[in-house]
């Protein structure tokens, strides 16, 4: 595989978790193509929340980097003007360009978000709306994918930003593996709140987890809302409630994405036949797995596994 560079730009007051999300998914491995080295402009050594952070690179990386990722830092302030020339420069000659939590400020101030949808920590969304007008913010969301430019809400979300980049460049096996390794949830579409009400249930409450584990085990049945409610022993309502709370979706947005992500895993991994595989998901035909495809990927069955196929 052809080498990809990433460059990982540390901003003074970098969040030592904002730097290592990206750090660890995107380290050298046997199966990957990742060359990651971390950046930094002026002193070699910053500190980060009582850590020492050493920086390998400069911006002679980030200018040459196939991807730049710029992790938060807290509070968010305004880099220095040869850092936002660095990213701006980069953005320009088609580098990926990827924030992380409060990174976007960084961004934006370069000018690399203008006219693009984007988000940052819910904590600071306010002020990243005031400061940056030429931005279309979007609060309601874990990550945005602007094709080439990559935001992230609040610093977990880095996590999901990061293997959905993985699952881009490499396909939904790698990604999966990588995930696995970091015992990370199951994939997050973007698309879903980042700011849950209740992430942890409440003294007394029981966990939707073993729902879910149950349902992605049978992605191949016709399940339903009710057989959902009826194995949490819940109503239908306070079923579609609680998976809100629990995960920023509604339980048939979440399964429509688990059977798209086993379909990429089949495509990838599989000969089997396009409708085969739409059977095996949940989807039932291949007309309606090249639908969600469509929808989702903006590509085909037959071409996902064209591109991704080991």
């Amino acid at each position: 595989m052809t080498a990809h560079r990433i460059a990982i730009l540390a901003l003074d007051g970098v969040m030592p978790l904002d730097l290592a999300i990206p750090a660890q998914i995107f380290s050298s491995r046997p199966e990957t193509p990742y060359e990651t080295t971390v950046c930094t402009f002026g002193a070699k050594t910053h500190t980060a929340g009582g850590f020492a952070v050493v920086a390998e690179g400069s911006l002679e990386q980030v200018r040459s980097a196939d991807t730049v990722i710029v992790p938060g830092s807290e509070p968010p302030g305004l880099p220095p003007e040869a850092m936002l020339a660095a990213l701006a420069e980069a953005h320009e000659q088609g580098t990926r360009i990827v924030s992380i939590c409060t990174g976007a400020f960084a961004l934006a101030a370069a000018g690399v978000l203008d006219g693009l949808r984007a988000t940052t920590h819910w904590q600071y969304i306010d002020e990243f709306e005031r400061e940056f007008p030429a931005v279309s913010v979007d609060r309601d969301v874990l990550y945005v994918d602007e094709g080439d430019v990559l935001t992230s809400a609040g610093v977990c979300c880095g996590i999901d930003l990061c293997l959905h980049i993985v699952r881009r460049d490499l396909g939904a096996v790698a990604a999966n593996r990588i995930g696995r390794g970091l015992v990370a949830a199951p994939h997050r579409e973007g698309g879903q709140a980042q700011y849950v009400p209740a992430p942890v249930p409440a003294a007394g409450d029981a966990s939707l987890s073993d729902t879910r584990e149950w349902a992605l085990h049978r992605l191949g049945e016709q399940l339903t809302l009710r057989q959902l409610a009826r194995h949490a022993g819940l109503s239908q309502r306070t079923l579609i409630r609680r998976f809100a709370e629990e995960t920023g979706t509604t339980p048939l947005r979440w399964l429509l994405d688990a059977r798209l992500g086993r379909a990429r895993e089949l495509l990838e991994t599989t000969d089997q036949p396009i409708d085969r595989v739409a059977r095996e998901c949940g989807l039932g035909t291949a007309a309606n797995l090249r639908l969600h495809f469509r929808r989702a990927l903006d590509t085909t069955p037959t071409a996902y596994r064209r591109t991704f196929r080991s």
